[in-house]
Formats: structure tokens, C-alpha cells, sequence
């Protein structure tokens, strides 16, 4: 029985880090819907207008992402706009390995160690999902052609 604990536990924490990996995404439009959501609750909107405007915040953030991608032209800035998404996923990579390691790990050095290899891998992962969101270039032009 207490095997099964075990392997259950282990499976949950699986779980939990593919969804965190999967979401990470999301982890820059979800402050801004949160953030906007608490303001509209403590305005008065109530629960539920303050869960419709955070969702709509939300999305807007994510489609202004969408937005800036497309119509951005220099590498340079695209690559501005996706560490800007990059950036709060990594944050969320740490903070969530580090409640991970501070359960199994005693030392704080290790739990500071896998915590910032937590967060490189959140933003490696982050980086290289949005990078498949960015739109490509115009048909017919290849890299050696462009000016």
C-alpha cells in the first residue's frame, strides 16, 4: 500500500510538472487576468464581472501578443516580445520547483540549485513553444535573399 502511495505521488508530481511546462505559456496573460480581475472585484464589480474582465484581460493580453508577432518585422523585436512572455513563465518555473524541492530536499544551496535549473527549463520550454507561434516570413523569401 504504501508503494502505491508512493508511485501515486510520484505520478501526481509528474502530472503537475507536464501542466506547468504545457502553461507556462499563459503565465504572463494569467497576472495580467488575475491582476485586472482583483482590481474590478475590489471596484465593486462583484465574483462574476470581476472573473469576466480578468478573462477578457487575459485575452487581450494573449492576443496582443498574437497581434505584435504578426506585424512585428525586425527578428529583434519579435524576440523582445516572446522574452517578455518568456520571462513571467521562467518566474513560475522557479517558484514552482521550488515548492517541489522544498519538500524532498534538506538543503537550502540544492533547493536553490534545482529550483533555478527548474526555472531554465520552464523558460526553454516557454521559449521554444512561442517561438512555433511566430508567424513565418513572406512567402518566396528565403533568408540569403532577404535585404
Amino acid at each position: 500500500m504504501i508503494i502505491l502511495a508512493i508511485l501515486a505521488t510520484l505520478a501526481g508530481i509528474a502530472a503537475l510538472c507536464w501542466l506547468l511546462f504545457n502553461l507556462a505559456v499563459f503565465a504572463l496573460p494569467l497576472f495580467a487576468g488575475v491582476a485586472v480581475g482583483t482590481w474590478a472585484y475590489q471596484t465593486g464589480a462583484g465574483i462574476l464581472g470581476a472573473v469576466i474582465v480578468g478573462a477578457i484581460a487575459a485575452a487581450l493580453t494573449f492576443g496582443l501578443f498574437q497581434l505584435l508577432l504578426l506585424i512585428a518585422r525586425p527578428a529583434w523585436v519579435k524576440l523582445i516580445v516572446i522574452l517578455a512572455f518568456v520571462a513571467p513563465a521562467a518566474i513560475a518555473g522557479y517558484h514552482a520547483t521550488f515548492g517541489i524541492v522544498k519538500l524532498i530536499i534538506p538543503s537550502d544551496t540544492w533547493q536553490l540549485v534545482f529550483a533555478i535549473v527548474g526555472a531554465a527549463a520552464v523558460g526553454i520550454a516557454a521559449f521554444m513553444r512561442l517561438t512555433l507561434m511566430v508567424p513565418p516570413g513572406p512567402a518566396g523569401q528565403s533568408a540569403a535573399g532577404a535585404s
